[in-house]
């Protein structure tokens, strides 16, 4: 009985953490970059506007305590007077020893593009982090960034263009925790993040990556894992273009 019992764990074990990754055929896939921030602003794709789901049900967006989700026409707490603001959990996890799954700020083009909001894709690094893979959901966009770009949404990572949200949110410094780009420096800082809620997804950066800077990758579409819509509230249905 107890052998069976651990073959059990095994199989479930087994299970849990080596999940289905179901390719799209035809679907978006390159070569890019990444890099990392978090600045706590409600992201683009919070805004029914930018959804092109047949549900109009956009990425979940939270009040000032990261956990509250509001209406999506709340405005960004990032502009005056604003309310809505990144949710807590929307910070990278990881799944097994060369997964995780995660949230970012993408960009295809260079610069602004929210037909991709809600869309998963799997990246597998090419430099620094080869043989480890990160499936990320795309909740925003940014401006900043360039051609096949994902800034992985990773609390601790940097601020970036954006100072005033995590400043508004939780009393950050203006420059956010550790430096405006890049964020902060070792894997002791993150434990000097508050809310104690963003202090895991901060250690992802030092545990699963390594604290690899920006590596490169490529990267395919594929279907959004469940744990991971369940969690942004939005899925894009398979893109034929």
């Amino acid at each position: 009985m107890k052998c069976i019992l651990l073959l059990s764990a095994v199989l479930v074990s087994t299970w849990a953490y080596s999940p289905e990754i179901k390719y799209i055929v035809g679907g978006k896939s390159g070569t890019g970059k990444t890099t990392r921030y978090w600045d706590c602003c409600k992201p683009s794709c919070s805004w029914k506007e930018n959804i092109r789901t047949p549900s109009k049900v956009p990425v979940a967006s939270c009040a000032k305590d990261g956990v509250s989700i509001l209406n999506p026409s709340e405005k960004s707490g990032c502009e005056d007077n604003g309310k809505s603001y990144m949710c807590n959990n929307q910070q990278p996890f990881q799944v097994n020893a060369t997964l995780g799954y995660g949230f970012a700020a993408a960009s295809f083009t260079g610069g602004t593009d929210t037909s991709w909001c809600c869309a998963c894709f799997k990246l597998d690094f090419t430099d620094q982090l080869v043989g480890k893979s990160l499936i990320l959901q795309v909740t925003n966009t940014g401006g900043d960034l360039g051609a096949n770009q994902f800034d992985i949404a990773l609390p601790g990572g940097g601020i970036g263009i954006f100072n005033k949200g995590c400043h508004f949110q939780w009393n950050a410094p203006w420059t956010g925790w550790g430096d405006q780009y890049g964020g902060v420096h070792s894997r002791n800082d993150c434990l000097t993040l508050l809310p104690k809620q963003l202090q895991k997804g901060c250690l992802f950066r030092f545990d699963f990556m390594k604290n690899a800077n920006n590596p490169n990758m490529r990267f395919q579409q594929v279907e959004c894992p469940a744990e991971i819509v369940r969690i942004s509230k939005c899925s894009l249905p398979v893109r034929e273009d």
